[in-house]
């Protein structure tokens, strides 16, 4: 009898490459390159807010309307994606409420990252929330690419008999993109997940698969690292990650296509 496996997939720095920035709404400066989840764990009630849909409403918009107005006109949701610790989206629009963070902010951090990446396959933005401090320390954006390896390693492991799945704190506009470049149906992805919502995830495959697999980078997938029976750690987008990450791993790799040789020695 053929052994079930399952292999979860985060997406950014996972699946695809990519390229953050962050701007400091009190100062304005542009922090390069940095992991939008460390910004959100270095106070305890940060959220990290992402903006649902497509974002070419800022470029129509007023660049001094606020944040909180542009929501509301355009009708755009939002989500958190991770948080320091839990956080009610109802909190998380109070402090949006009170702030002067404008659609030119947004702009701006979306300007940086395509003049950067201009290639890119993946267009996200969003901000940070402090509800201590009721403040939006930081406006984000984040761009990326598909790693040249991933499409192949998708087709790979689903003809060895795999299961694929993703399981992503990033929004389904973008990821439903993602999964149709890559051939994994909607009903397989899972978008919006916060790092406790990963791990659900991975527990709730174990119930169905002989092998659970989780592939993350970032510290939002330390829970499902550990949750699944092998959790692998992949290093391929160059950013240095906390010891605490690596050690939640069994398996840390430097390309996404070595995933494939890991679920041979499952399957064998």
């Amino acid at each position: 009898m053929q052994k079930r496996v399952a292999v979860v997939f985060d997406s950014a720095g996972t699946l695809l490459r990519m390229y953050r920035v962050a701007k400091e709404s009190a100062t304005g400066v542009v922090l390069d390159n940095i992991q939008t989840t460390l910004l959100v764990a270095q106070k305890p009630r940060r959220a990290l807010v992402i903006m649902n849909g497509d974002l070419e409403s800022t470029i129509l918009s007023c660049p001094q309307m606020t944040f909180h107005e542009f929501l509301g006109k355009y009708g755009i949701s939002i989500e958190i994606s991770c948080s320091s610790s839990p956080i009610g989206l109802d909190e998380a629009y109070g402090v949006i409420q009170k702030s002067s963070v404008c659609v030119g902010d947004i702009r701006d951090v979306i300007s940086i990252v395509r003049g950067r990446c201009p290639d890119v396959f993946y267009l996200a933005a969003g901000i940070i929330v402090d509800t201590e401090e009721s403040t939006v320390p930081y406006v984000l954006s984040t761009g990326g690419r598909m790693y040249s390896k991933t499409p192949a390693t998708i087709t790979e492991l689903k003809r060895m008999g795999a299961d694929v799945f993703i399981a992503s704190g990033d929004g389904y506009h973008n990821l439903k993109k993602l999964a149709l470049s890559v051939g994994i149906p909607m009903k397989d992805v899972f978008g919006v997940a916060s790092p406790r919502e990963k791990e659900r995830i991975v527990l709730e495959l174990r119930n169905s698969y002989g092998t659970v697999i989780m592939v993350g980078d970032g510290m939002n997938d330390i829970l499902a690292l550990r949750a699944a029976d092998i959790g692998i750690m992949t290093t391929q987008q160059g950013d240095k990650r906390p010891q605490v990450l690596q050690d939640a791993a069994d398996r840390i790799i430097d390309n996404i296509s070595d995933v494939k040789d890991i679920v041979r020695q499952v399957l064998s």
